[in-house]
């Protein structure tokens, strides 16, 4: 006889435990998204979507891993005239237990919880599926070396080994992983949540701390050939140039379950009805450092889709991170953010504080004619108003993808005009109006090993083609630029999102394109007060141990019986 107990699923949220609603439900809890052109490949791009926060490596005798009754799935958007998905890729998980006998997770060359997975793919919105592989391998945790190395009570073999034998090549062509590694995410999250306490410099009794340091996460991992992606079919070497539009793609990652869960005195548990996302994450940082607490649960129920992330446009275009980077508010108060500070004045007159009109004063005049700001173009939509003055660089960068037309090219040839044609320098924009990480895949991949790579990904790039001269000549030629692979345009797992995303809120963006801070001249437009926002960050700026050079790129997951071998912190 069964007592029943019938669970309706809300909508959680998605991330490091940053809703409320989803830290109850860690298996389906989406950490991060990253997609880049794969370093050792020109003709492909990584995707990655990390599940299961805060994964200990001494997480036994139930070491973490996917769910079973869970769809996670991959989303990519390459087209405006779809009203979804164009690319989805769905996972579900399945475990086996080897000797049950046990209670050892591995032994004698067993393993119980023995995880397989099936990896679909729909061309058409979802509406249908085909199996591109089928009982796909998932590495077990890296439990220590007699579990995994002892040919007499472990698996013989080497964790490398395990992760290679998971890389399976779907029917379709593309290259996937699943399985356990180190979390690439790096941030300090108990500076960041006692109100922006970053600890940029710190001390030698409270030194910036990474919050994921030797923590492990569950990964899907995609490297997919260009072609596949793009919405014509066609291959990198068909782009007309580096920043060609028809190669910009969108990507976001999702978590569902069915909407009943039932529990019986037997220990089993059972779902039915329908599925209900409960997770979702594109760009980084959005629901744990955007939305507002009492919205993060009813943002992470939708999708990025015909409209409905409109909806959260306010905390774009006035940040409430913009309130502790303006001395009028709540500056003073959060001495550890005083690099940071928006413009109150740039070029003598406009004001990008919270509340404050920004560029709406010249909505509608001749002067933003042939601009993304005219009325011809996008200016409803990036000066909606006098009192939303982010709407014309953090929104864009959410929710549209940025554009190469002016003002969106670095001051570079501008001749102080900042609404003049300046050097081009990105142009993922996909207009979907819904939060997803954005990235033109026609863009080369930096080397890691060039000597100009940095973790400030497109800041970076922007920062070389305002002030090197091997790159901000011609003035407003097309031209590399090393790290225009980098966040925002996708994201690396080297990038450092935490800093890069702070210092947009403190309107580095808007100094890129010519909107200087209050202290920059015409002679010196890289002022003082722009030279303090470079140099911040939020503390940790890599992640605790070094990346692979090859697929999946993440390091394996750290070993429980080992510490520390390899971290940097």
């Amino acid at each position: 006889m069964y007592a029943l107990l019938t669970v309706t699923i809300g909508s959680y949220a998605s991330s490091h435990r940053e809703a409320p609603l989803i830290s109850q439900d860690p298996l389906a809890d989406n950490t991060d998204v990253y997609a880049f052109k794969s370093p050792d490949d020109p003709n492909t791009i990584t995707i990655i979507a990390n599940y299961i926060p805060f994964e200990s490596p001494e997480g036994a005798p139930n070491f973490y891993d996917f769910g079973t009754n869970i769809r996670y799935e991959i989303h990519i958007k390459n087209k405006t005239t779809t009203t979804g998905d164009d690319i989805t890729y769905r996972f579900t998980f399945s475990k086996t237990d080897q000797d049950p006998s046990t209670f050892f997770y591995i032994r004698l060359g067993k393993q119980n919880r023995k995880t397989t997975y099936k990896c679909e793919k729909s061309l058409d919105g979802g509406k249908t599926f085909t199996t591109i592989v089928m009982n796909g391998l998932v590495p077990p945790a890296n439990v220590g070396p007699r579990s995994i190395e002892n040919n007499t009570v472990g698996l013989g073999t080497t964790y490398e080994a395990l992760v290679q034998q998971a890389i399976a090549t779907a029917t379709t062509g593309e290259q996937v992983f699943c399985g356990p590694v180190d979390d690439p995410f790096f941030v300090d999250l108990a500076g960041a949540f006692d109100v922006g306490n970053f600890r940029p410099a710190g001390n030698m009794t409270n030194p910036p701390k990474d919050g994921l340091n030797r923590f492990n996460v569950h990964s899907i991992a995609l490297k997919v050939p260009v072609s596949l992606l793009q919405k014509d079919g066609k291959g990198v070497d068909q782009a007309s140039d580096i920043l060609d539009s028809d190669y910009v793609i969108g990507v976001w990652a999702s978590a569902s379950r069915q909407m009943v869960r039932t529990l019986n005195n037997t220990g089993e548990v059972g779902y039915s009805g329908e599925w209900v996302q409960v997770s979702r994450l594109g760009m980084p940082l959005t629901n744990e450092a955007v939305i507002p607490i009492g919205m993060k649960d009813k943002w992470n129920g939708l999708t990025p889709y015909n409209g409905s992330d409109l909806q959260f446009a306010p905390y774009f275009t006035n940040p409430e991170l913009a309130l502790y980077m303006d001395d009028s508010q709540f500056g003073q108060a959060v001495p550890s953010l005083n690099a940071l500070r928006i413009q109150t004045k740039s070029l003598g007159s406009f004001d990008f504080r919270n509340g404050k009109p920004g560029l709406f004063p010249l909505k509608g005049t001749a002067a933003l004619n042939g601009t993304a700001l005219s009325e011809a173009a996008f200016g409803s939509i990036l000066l909606p108003d006098n009192k939303s003055p982010r709407a014309v660089d953090l929104l864009p960068i959410f929710y549209t993808g940025v554009p190469n037309l002016p003002p969106y090219q670095l001051a570079t040839g501008k001749g102080g005009n900042p609404l003049a044609k300046g050097k081009p320098f990105i142009n993922n924009f996909l207009p979907t109006l819904g939060d997803m990480l954005r990235l033109n895949m026609a863009v080369p991949a930096t080397p890691r090993n060039h000597p100009k790579f940095s973790s400030l990904g497109l800041v970076q790039a922007a920062v070389l083609g305002l002030t090197d001269p091997a790159y901000n000549n011609p003035k407003t030629n097309l031209k590399f630029i090393p790290n225009m692979d980098g966040f925002p345009n996708g994201r690396r797992l080297e990038d450092d999102v935490t800093t890069i995303e702070l210092q947009a809120v403190s309107g580095v963006v808007l100094a890129a394109i010519g909107l200087f801070y209050d202290d920059a001249t015409p002679t010196m437009p890289v002022s003082p007060r722009l030279q303090s926002v470079l140099g911040f960050t939020a503390g940790p700026t890599q992640n605790d141990t070094e990346f692979k050079k090859v697929f999946p790129y993440e390091q394996n997951p750290w070993r429980g019986f080992d510490y520390p071998q390899k971290a940097r912190f």
